[in-house]
């Protein structure tokens, strides 16, 4: 039986690819077939690896720019907390907005990645508790 790594043991590696905008470590993370959008949408977004990176170069090249604040491992996901610099939304409220995602890992990879507005919402999709 293959071992593959748990949410726990991606946490720091999770942190240390977002933290750096480092896309070549966070590739390395992600599932070939990684899904990426907003909470109950498996329509919208990104739906594998190269579309999840595309989007992130996109976005730094419009000028966006992210700090993880926080990650949070569960069982099967993380909570990754973010502080997004860049043009509107971020622009209109000081020149940051925060934000959280929801790793979903399968298999040792980051398998779907959920977008949330609200941190509380964020902790009940991980299954963190309050």
């Amino acid at each position: 039986m293959t071992e593959h790594p748990t949410a726990p043991d991606l946490a720091e590696s999770v942190a240390a690819a977002l933290g750096s905008a480092n896309l070549d470590a966070f590739a390395h993370l992600l599932a070939p077939d990684v899904g990426w959008g907003p909470p109950d949408d498996p329509v919208s977004g990104c739906h594998n690896r190269t579309e999840v990176l595309g989007w992130y170069r996109a976005s730094r090249q419009r000028g966006m720019r992210a700090e993880v604040t926080e990650v949070v491992a569960g069982t099967d996901k993380l909570l990754v907390g973010l502080r997004v610099f860049g043009p509107p939304p971020a622009a209109d409220i000081d020149g940051a907005v925060e934000r959280w995602q929801v790793l979903t890992v399968s298999e040792g990879k980051v398998s779907d990645i959920r977008g949330f507005d609200d941190r509380a919402e964020a902790v009940r999709r991980a299954g963190l508790g309050d």
